[in-house]
């Protein structure tokens, strides 16, 4: 999908659109407005896949930035698509991203019996990160103690960094890579540092990532409650809401599962969105970097909604939400959210 070079030339989103598509659709596409595009609510998984081209070019042309990502749609039968394919086999630093192949990591180790959820790791105060993110910086008091599931929970809803550290409690660097590496994520790997309980968060390709998130929905990486348990976590309305689900509501956003990952001049977005019934149809995975749109100094400390990479994953977000209204598939799994119930303490 050479929408980025295209864009290069000159020739703008609905030309790039119409080379996806095919010459056939050129004509079309130069009569189609935005507007109508984004009124458009695809009834087959083609159209779908039409829509969500056309919008991600479109968007990423007003962002701008190097961006690689891979965007999936899932047929009738099951087969997955791509809607997208814009150097998704470029390797990128994953940031926060990879710390749902961490969890993959860990929650191999609970499957084969060698560690458990309910597992206690102790929360040192030489463990702490005081990096401002996540929660366990906010504490104040140490030592304490928290489990397994607990450190997994904060690390993908919060992205907390200190639950990295705690998660290598249980899996050292050089066995999580193994663990990845294992179940075919060669590019998919932390970097580990002296310590060997420790690492950096490390690599991935968008399609690496894209496939490990197809296959975890699938049922093919964990056991069958280890799934249910991740994805439940990465869907939960604490996960992450300024990028993909920003535009959605409470209830829509739990058909959606996510998890983003920021760093220097990175904002990265993966995750799956799934119909009313469950079943997992888009798989998207989305890393960008660089020189953005507007001011470069704002945009340098900015990892929040109104950052222009975050924008255009928000906007996209709707489409990729509205792409699901209307079509389904025959996927291996379903996996139904559940609804929200909010308290009032008591």
């Amino acid at each position: 999908m050479n929408i980025n070079r295209r864009f290069a030339l000159g020739l703008g989103s609905v030309a790039a659109a119409s080379a996806v598509l095919g010459s056939t659709a050129g004509t079309a596409q130069a009569q189609t407005t935005e507007a109508e595009w984004d009124a458009l609510i695809p009834t087959t998984a083609d159209q779908a896949r039409r829509k969500i081209a056309w919008k991600y070019s479109a968007l990423v042309s007003r962002a701008r930035g190097t961006w690689s990502s891979y965007i999936g749609v899932a047929d009738p039968d099951g087969t997955v698509k791509p809607a997208v394919e814009d150097q998704a086999d470029r390797v990128v630093e994953a940031y926060s991203v990879n710390k749902i192949a961490v969890a993959v990591a860990v929650l191999d180790k609970v499957d084969r019996g060698l560690v458990t959820l309910d597992q206690r790791v102790d929360v040192t105060q030489a463990i702490v990160i005081q990096d401002t993110d996540g929660i366990f910086g906010l504490d104040g008091a140490y030592p304490s103690s928290v489990t397994v599931g607990h450190a997994l929970a904060a690390l993908l809803t919060v992205s907390d960094n200190t639950a990295v550290r705690l998660c290598g409690l249980v899996v050292p660097a050089l066995e999580l890579n193994e663990i990845l590496r294992s179940k075919g994520f060669v590019h998919t790997q932390v970097v580990p540092v002296a310590n060997p309980n420790r690492f950096f968060l490390g690599t991935t390709t968008p399609r690496e990532t894209f496939t490990l998130l197809r296959r975890l929905a699938a049922g093919e990486l964990l056991s069958p409650a280890s799934t249910e348990h991740l994805l439940k976590v990465l869907r939960s309305l604490t996960s992450f809401t300024d990028g993909v689900r920003l535009n959605l509501s409470s209830a829509e956003r739990l058909n959606v599962a996510t998890k983003a990952g920021w760093f220097n001049d990175g904002r990265n977005e993966a995750g799956i969105v799934f119909d009313a019934a469950g079943k997992p149809i888009i798989t998207f995975a989305l890393f960008a970097s660089g020189q953005f749109a507007g001011d470069q100094a704002a945009n340098a400390d900015n990892y929040s909604a109104t950052h222009p990479a975050l924008r255009a994953r928000a906007a996209l977000g709707r489409t990729l939400y509205d792409s699901v209204l209307r079509i389904t598939a025959n996927t291996p799994r379903t996996y139904r959210a559940q609804p929200y119930r909010p308290s009032n303490g008591g």
